[in-house]
């Protein structure tokens, strides 16, 4: 009951109403209207603002134990009410009444991600039984059902296409600002939005386990963790009540002036001190989930900004963990690269080895007419072989090539493949070796871009990988980094964390596999890729990149110095008033009015402060591609529903410009990426 009275007084057409009794006893001492005492217009203000910060000063004195800055500030009024400065009393209740007002807007516009993601959650969906629609709650879909999402619908529940193709609007899970193109076999994600053709989907997780949900409760944890400064401040909130009553009682005794005193216990509330650090952390969350990351903790984003060390796991992180054919090398000079592959490709049709698939792709990507292997045979760990309008084909290793009496000079091109961390396949037709394929992870476009960016912002990286060390070496080259261990099993991940931080130095891990999770458990500060990334790194992990977009470490360690920043300058700016005005009050150049003003606007311009972190820019840090050997297009997006597909690579928008009701939009498009498919819609 006394909560709902508190929180309905506080509240902002209470606040209003409470400010009007001010104005009016404003205008009275302008026009010096004299009045009752007991009449006095401020006496609203009193009642209305006074009576909630009252009762909350006692509930958590008597209940949570717990002495709090509205004890002194219900001190502070009511010592100013027995000395029959109404006004100031009214006017110290109000002005807090505000400051409690502003820091709840300013909170819950930080926390405009986590709305978004709860008002897209779907209620209901359209299933698909015996070919006919039925609209039905989302709480009644099951997993296996199928169901139809039309254009310009969210996707109810995740699922698999089953039938159709799209682009869909994922920028609310991923961050990414342009629709993905999506076809049979694709994964959808709840809460998404289907941007232009029908599409019929098997829902694969329901509820507590959908993607959205999943989501909406990582941004919900990141209320429930206080930052080390967070924590400080209240620290230093609850020595100072009693400091500031000491300092009071001395200034009046000593001045023989009780105003004086009064005007201390005003001004000495450390309201702007508490507010220095929640309003900062809540800010900077929402500032980085409009961006597709999610930080768990205002612990965690506090302590990245003093990380001089980032360590990161290879597959799945600096690389999008999945194997694609890189080499394709022909020996015979009557047969191609292509040759090649169509041979290959027939013999691992049928086989479920990783190598093989990748493989069949790259020819059914080059639109190859794959031939149905006969009298198909596989050796595990050594290969295939099966026969086809060419003949019998072996592919394989080379000792399996030995096995079966067919031997070649091939040693310098395999170490070649094996130097540049590639897996090699050899190819014999007939009895005699034919060619190689050469197969590799393949390494994130912006992966070089990003570790370049650290390094200008005096981060020292670290790779920590389970492949072997040459070819951790390799990847390392490719997009600079320095230091480099391979081979390491996942207590070897967690030892070279432990001892990293045993040298003193402050360390970030960034993975995405089980693996990995001892590692990002351990380390001072975790990052987890949130799309590949497996649930157990996610959870262990203090931080997820929703978009596996790694090109947001930087924008993040920036982000966390700049929050780190604006949480001191926000304690220095809270003490640095509170501290002129004590001084004012014990010399009397400051009374309860004035001191309450003062206090009070001090209060305002940290949460203020703190709101700017919400929409300050960091583009520049977001994104950053090299800009050799990319494609420069320049689009225009109409208003009269045209739009513009690409097929080959990821757009990077630099600039949108309106005129005259056309979206000049330049962008660039990454010519190697074959990435799907973007659209817009103006």
């Amino acid at each position: 009951m006394i909560d709902e009275i508190t929180d309905y007084l506080f509240g902002l057409k209470m606040t209003i109403i409470s400010g009007i009794f001010l104005l009016i006893a404003v205008i009275f001492m302008i026009f010096g209207i004299d009045t009752p005492i007991y009449l006095n217009p401020a006496w609203g203000a009193v009642i209305i603002s006074g009576i909630p910060m009252l009762l909350l000063a006692m509930t958590r004195l008597i209940r949570e134990k717990w002495v709090s800055s509205a004890l002194l500030i219900a001190i502070a009024m009511v010592a100013s009410l027995l000395i029959g400065e109404i006004f100031a009393a009214g006017e110290v209740a109000w002005i807090m009444a505000l400051g409690a007002l502003l820091e709840d807007w300013t909170v819950e516009r930080a926390k405009k991600g986590l709305r978004n993601l709860i008002n897209l959650t779907p209620e209901t969906g359209r299933r698909i039984v015996d070919g006919k629609e039925e609209m039905i709650s989302v709480d009644d879909i099951k997993i296996g059902d199928i169901l139809r999402i039309l254009p310009g619908e969210s996707v109810p529940v995740d699922g698999e296409i089953i039938k159709g193709s799209s682009s869909l609007d994922q920028s609310i899970m991923t961050g990414e600002s342009l629709p993905i193109d999506k076809e049979i076999g694709d994964e959808v994600f709840c809460g998404t939005m289907n941007l232009y053709g029908a599409i019929d989907i098997r829902a694969t997780s329901l509820g507590e386990n959908s993607s959205l949900q999943k989501l909406i409760d990582l941004v919900k944890a990141a209320d429930e963790k206080q930052a080390p400064t967070q924590r400080i401040a209240d620290k230093w909130a609850t020595w100072l009540v009693p400091v500031a009553l000491f300092i009071a009682i001395a200034a009046w005794l000593i001045t023989g002036n009780i105003e004086r005193g009064v005007t201390v216990l005003v001004v000495f509330c450390p309201c702007a001190l508490i507010l220095a650090t929640p309003t900062a952390i809540m800010a900077a969350i929402g500032q980085a989930t409009k961006y597709g990351v999610l930080i768990k903790s205002g612990e965690a984003l506090e302590t990245l900004g003093g990380l001089n060390t980032l360590v990161f796991d290879k597959t799945g992180t600096l690389t999008y963990g999945n194997l694609a054919v890189s080499d394709i090398i022909s020996l015979k000079d009557d047969l191609d690269e292509m040759d090649v592959l169509s041979i290959v490709a027939s013999c691992e049709k049928l086989s479920e080895h990783p190598l093989a698939k990748a493989i069949v792709d790259k020819a059914n990507e080059a639109k190859i007419d794959i031939e149905e292997p006969q009298d198909f045979k596989m050796y595990p760990g050594k290969g295939v072989s099966s026969r086809n309008s060419y003949g019998l084909i072996y592919a394989g290793n080379s000792k399996f090539l030995s096995e079966n009496n067919i031997e070649g000079h091939v040693d310098s091109l395999l170490n070649q493949l094996k130097h540049e961390g590639k897996a090699s396949i050899i190819v014999a037709l007939n009895g005699e070796i034919i060619g190689l394929i050469g197969l590799s992870d393949v390494i994130r476009e912006d992966s070089k871009a990003m570790i370049e960016n650290l390094h200008d912002l005096g981060t020292e990286t670290i790779l920590l990988t389970g492949d072997n060390t040459e070819t951790a070496n390799y990847f390392a080259s490719q997009v600079g980094i320095g230091k480099v261990y391979g081979n390491l099993l996942p207590q070897e991940k967690l030892d070279w964390i432990e001892k990293l931080k045993g040298e003193g130095k402050k360390v970030c891990m960034i993975g995405d596999g089980v693996n990995d999770a001892p590692a990002l458990k351990t380390a001072d500060v975790s990052v987890a890729m949130g799309s590949v990334g497996s649930d157990v790194a996610i959870e262990a992990a203090d931080i997820a990149l929703l978009g596996d977009d790694i090109g947001k470490i930087p924008y993040l360690k920036k982000l966390s110095n700049s929050t780190l920043f604006t949480i001191k300058a926000n304690i220095i700016i809270s003490m640095t008033i509170n501290a002129v005005a004590i001084v004012c009050s014990v010399l009397g150049l400051l009374n309860p009015v004035t001191g309450a003003i003062v206090h009070n606007a001090g209060s305002c311009l940290v949460v203020l402060n703190a709101a700017l972190l919400y929409d300050r820019k960091f583009d520049d840090s977001i994104k950053k591609i090299d800009t050799e050997n990319v494609e420069h297009s320049h689009y225009h997006f109409h208003n009269d529903g045209e739009h513009s597909h690409s097929h080959d690579g990821i757009k990077i928008i630099d600039e949108i410009k309106t005129e005259n009701g056309i979206k000049h939009m330049h962008v660039h498009k990454h010519a190697l990426n074959r990435q799907s498919c973007e659209a817009y819609h103006n």
